[in-house]
C-alpha cells in the first residue's frame, strides 16, 4: 500500500535497511515475517527516538514504513458461496497495511490462509511506503513518553507523525477507495487506521486492546459493571469455568476470586473489564456512558479488533401501555433518530436483524426467566427500537414525535442501541440489542428516582446473566456462522 510523500528539503531521509519482499505458502509463514518486519521498523523508530533526545538531529529525517501484505489473483476463482469472506471478487493486485501484528496472530493467520486456499496462490510479505507515526510506536514505555515533553526540536519535523489523510473510513463506508499504488483494499483497516483506534482504546477505556475479548457487552450503566465484577469472581473461584483473569480499568489483572481490585483513582470516560479465556474467547464488558455519541465513538475504535458479537445491554422507555417495568425489548428492527452516523451510514440504509444473535439472546432470555413459548411474551417482545440523540424527547411530544413512534411501530426508545447496531453493520460486526423496560414517559410512569432504585436493584442480574450466556452460546459457533452475509456488500474486502 503506498501514500503521498512530503517533500523533505535537504534533510537527509534515514530508513531501515531494506527487505526484499518475500513469497509465503501458509499464513504462518506470513505472519512470522510481519513480525520480522514490524519488529524492525518499530525498532529501528524507538532507537533512534531515544538518541535523538540526547544527540542533534539537525538535518536528519527518520522514517520506518509499515509491512503489507499482497495477494495477486488472476482468476475469478471458486470460493464457497456460503462463506461471506476469504476472497476477492476479481482478477486484480490486492494489498493492506498491518500493524501490531501480535494482536492479531490468530485473525492474520485465519485470513491469509483463506486466501491462500481460495486463490490457490501464495501472498506476498513486502514493506509498504506508509509511515508509521512515531507516535504509535512509544506504546506505554514510560521514559520515551517523559522524554516527549524534553525535546529541543520538533517532533513532525524529523519523524512521522499521524496523519489523517491515512487514517479514514472510506473503505468501511464503501465510497470507492484505492490504494495510492492503484491497489485494492484487502482488509477494512488501513495500519494507520488501527494504530489510532488502538491508543483511542486504551484513552478511553484505560484498558489496553490486548485485554479485550471476542464478544463485547455494551451497557452505560455503572451497576452493571458491579454486577460483571461478581459473577466474575465466582468464575474464578470455580476450576472449571473455562476463565483464568479479570482485568479491569487501569490493566489491573486478578487470577483468583478473592484478590482485591485496585480501581482506578480516577475513572476513565468508558471503563471496560475483560473476564478472558484462552483464545481470547472470554467476554469485555463497556460501559460506554450515555448518548449515541459515545456508542459510536466506543464502537469506531473497538471495530478494529475484529470481535466476533457485540450486543447492547441497555434500558429503554416502554413505548405501549402493556408493557411493564422490567420486561425485555429484544431490538427486530431499528428508527435511526441519533443522527451521529449519518454521514458514514445514511439513514436510508436499513440495519437488519441478524438471526444469529436474536435466537441466541432469545434462548438465554427463556432460560433465565423461565418462561418458553406462548409464555415469553409474558416478559419479552421483539420489534423496532427508537435511538434518539435528545434525553429530553418526551418534552417535544406535541412536536409530532409521539406520531413517529406509532407509525413505525416502535416498542422500546433509547439513545444508544441503534448507534451501536449501525455500527456493527458499518463494521461487519455481528450486533444485537436487548433492552429493559425502566419507564413508560407515553403513560405516564416517569424514571424518579424511588422508581430507579428498585428497578436496578431487581432487573440487572438477570439482564447481565442473559448478555453472559447469549455470548456463551454464541462462543461455541464457528466464526462463520456468526459472521452473517448480510454485512457483506457487492465489493468487499477478504479480510473479515
Amino acid at each position: 500500500m503506498r501514500c503521498m510523500d512530503t517533500p523533505l528539503d535537504k534533510r537527509k531521509l534515514i530508513t531501515p535497511k531494506d527487505r526484499e519482499e518475500v513469497l509465503c505458502n501458509s499464513g504462518e509463514e506470513a505472519y512470522e515475517e510481519l513480525i520480522i518486519r514490524y519488529d524492525n521498523a518499530v525498532s529501528f523508530l524507538r532507537e533512534h527516538f531515544a538518541q535523538a533526545t540526547s544527540n542533534s538531529v539537525k538535518g536528519k529525517r527518520y522514517r520506518a514504513c509499515y509491512p503489507e501484505i499482497i495477494l495477486i489473483s488472476h482468476t475469478f476463482g471458486a470460493p464457497d458461496s456460503r462463506l461471506s469472506y476469504g476472497h476477492v471478487s476479481a482478477p486484480g493486485i490486492y494489498s493492506t497495511t498491518v500493524s501490531k501484528p501480535r494482536l492479531f496472530k490468530k485473525y492474520l493467520i485465519e485470513q491469509i490462509n483463506l486466501l491462500i486456499e481460495n486463490h490457490n496462490v501464495p501472498v506476498f510479505i513486502g514493506t509498504s511506503s506508509t509511515p508509521i507515526a512515531i507516535n504509535f510506536t512509544l506504546d506505554h514505555d514510560e521514559d520515551i513518553l517523559t522524554n516527549c515533553t524534553q525535546l529541543d526540536f520538533t517532533l513532525r519535523d524529523v519523524f512521522d507523525t499521524p496523519d489523517l489523510n491515512l487514517i479514514h473510513d472510506d473503505i468501511v463506508n464503501g465510497t470507492g477507495f484505492n490504494n495510492e499504488d492503484g491497489s485494492h483494499p484487502l482488509a477494512l483497516f488501513t495500519a494507520p487506521r488501527v494504530d489510532y483506534s488502538l491508543a483511542r482504546i486504551q484513552h478511553y477505556t484505560a484498558t489496553r486492546a490486548e485485554h479485550f475479548q471476542k464478544f463485547v457487552l455494551i451497557t452505560n450503566y455503572q451497576l452493571y459493571v458491579d454486577k460483571f465484577e461478581e459473577f466474575a469472581r465466582k468464575m474464578l473461584a470455580d476450576p472449571n469455568s473455562g476463565y483464568n483473569s479479570f482485568v479491569t480499568a487501569g490493566n489491573h489483572c486478578i487470577q483468583r476470586h478473592q484478590e482485591k481490585i485496585n480501581w482506578p483513582g480516577r475513572m476513565p470516560q468508558m471503563p471496560a473489564c475483560h473476564l478472558t479465556r484462552a483464545n481470547g474467547d472470554g467476554i469485555s464488558l463497556i460501559n460506554i456512558g450515555v448518548g449515541p455519541s459515545n456508542a459510536k465513538t466506543a464502537t469506531d475504535h473497538v471495530a478494529v479488533l475484529r470481535p466476533s458479537a457485540w450486543i447492547m445491554l441497555g434500558h429503554c422507555a416502554g413505548l405501549r401501555n402493556s408493557q411493564s417495568l422490567g420486561d425485555y425489548v429484544l431490538a427486530h428492527a431499528y428508527l435511526r433518530e441519533d443522527q451521529v452516523l449519518d454521514e458514514d451510514l445514511p439513514a436510508w440504509v436499513p440495519v437488519p436483524a441478524l438471526a444469529e444473535i436474536q435466537i441466541a439472546i432469545e434462548n438465554a432470555v427463556a432460560v433465565i426467566t423461565e418462561q418458553k413459548g406462548f409464555e415469553l411474551k409474558k416478559v419479552m417482545r421483539t420489534g423496532t427500537v427508537v435511538s434518539v440523540d435528545n434525553r429530553n424527547w418526551e418534552l417535544g411530544l406535541n412536536s409530532g414525535i409521539a406520531k413517529r413512534l406509532s407509525q413505525s411501530r416502535a416498542i422500546g426508545l433509547d439513545m444508544e442501541s441503534a448507534t451501536v447496531a449501525a455500527n456493527g453493520f458499518r463494521f461487519r460486526v455481528p450486533y444485537g440489542a436487548l433492552l429493559c423496560v425502566s419507564d413508560k414517559p407515553l403513560h405516564g410512569v416517569l424514571k424518579l428516582p424511588r422508581m430507579a432504585n428498585d428497578f436496578f436493584d431487581t432487573q440487572i442480574n438477570n439482564h447481565l446473566a442473559i448478555g453472559i450466556l447469549a455470548m456463551a452460546s454464541l462462543r461455541e459457533k464457528p466464526l462463520e456462522f456468526l459472521h452473517s452475509r448480510k454485512l457483506r456488500s457487492f465489493e468487499e474486502t477478504a479480510f473479515l
